[in-house]
């Protein structure tokens, strides 16, 4: 068993719907627990609609008395409903958890308040088993507008002197022909190197990758091989859209 959670994108390009679909093709039974309703369409985000910290407190006690086996929280929305997932691991404690910081739809529109960065770390770092930050998220994580070329390892060591134990710094954002993810933890630094995919952008492409490594994380395999098997596998479901002309995974 597995749990999500994150917001609900009724188009279900991204969100909730491209986690349980990514659980589902692991062979592993989804949970959610829903944060927000984030009206999303592919030209960007039109609305976002939190639920009621209480509800979203009462919603995860019920899924981690459950027993998942591993955790991805995403969109999370405002400092109130991070506060309240962090108050419920904090008293239940947490199976290994994959942290996607969604702060922005990939096509437009802030999914998390700013004034709740600073308790993104603070509260949910020591929970963490990895955060899988985008090139922007990891420099709006840093506090800076952007991360210089180049300098991606020492963001993603930048990252952990914040707290959070292990960093997979996605490099999709990137230029060139390849992308490179780079896993930074306490025993070190690994680099993932594929071709990138030419194509239009696709959405959900960052919550399907943090569940997939909770999948693999969820049947016993080790971090590194989590995240080298979930980076091939996404690779793979790239390609599939971009020859089919869609503009979300399958």
């Amino acid at each position: 068993m597995l749990c999500t959670l994150a917001g609900l994108d009724p188009t279900g390009g991204a969100g909730i719907a491209a986690d349980l679909r990514t659980f589902a093709a692991h062979g592993g039974w989804g949970t959610a627990v829903v944060t927000a309703i984030a009206l999303q369409d592919e030209e960007g985000v039109r609305a976002v609609h939190p639920v009621d910290p209480e509800v979203l407190r009462a919603q995860l006690q019920a899924a981690l008395q459950a027993g998942p086996a591993a955790l991805k929280v995403g969109m999370l929305a405002t400092r109130e409903l991070l506060e309240a997932a962090a108050d419920v691991l904090d008293e239940h404690g947490a199976p290994p958890l994959v942290l996607d910081p969604v702060l922005a739809a990939g096509a437009g529109g802030a999914l998390l308040e700013a004034e709740a960065l600073p308790a993104l770390s603070e509260r949910l770092a020591p929970h963490t088993t990895v955060l899988t930050p985008n090139l922007p998220e990891a420099a709006r994580l840093l506090g800076l507008d952007e991360l210089a070329q180049g300098s991606e390892v020492e963001a993603a060591h930048a990252l952990r002197e914040l707290g959070w134990s292990a960093v997979l710094l996605k490099g999709g954002h990137g230029a060139g022909t390849t992308c490179v993810d780079r896993l930074v933890t306490a025993t070190g630094e690994q680099a993932f190197e594929r071709p990138r995919v030419p194509g239009p952008t696709l959405r959900g492409t960052g919550c399907t990758l943090a569940s997939a490594i909770a999948a693999n994380l969820a049947a016993g395999v080790e971090l590194e091989e989590a995240v080298r098997a979930a980076g091939d596998w996404l690779h793979g479901e790239i390609a599939r859209a971009h020859a089919s002309g869609s503009t979300t995974l399958p």
